[in-house]
């Protein structure tokens, strides 16, 4: 399986630090729309999908 780029993504990690920056404001929104990050998320495992889904609060991909 290939790394993907949202695993180390700087703006993801902005996200994590400060989620009400306007950085991290944008990271939540692009992921809505992102065909990377829709990637990413079809190659994790349940569980790993479901934490990140939970963490999130993705609608979307529950």
């Amino acid at each position: 399986m290939s790394e993907h780029r949202c695993d180390k993504c700087k703006l993801r990690e902005v996200y994590y630090k400060k989620p009400q920056s306007l950085l991290g404001k944008f990271w939540r929104w692009h992921i809505n729309w992102c065909p990377g990050w829709k990637s990413y998320m079809k190659s994790l495992d349940e569980d790993d999908k479901q934490e990140v889904i939970k963490f999130y609060n993705l609608k979307k991909f529950s």
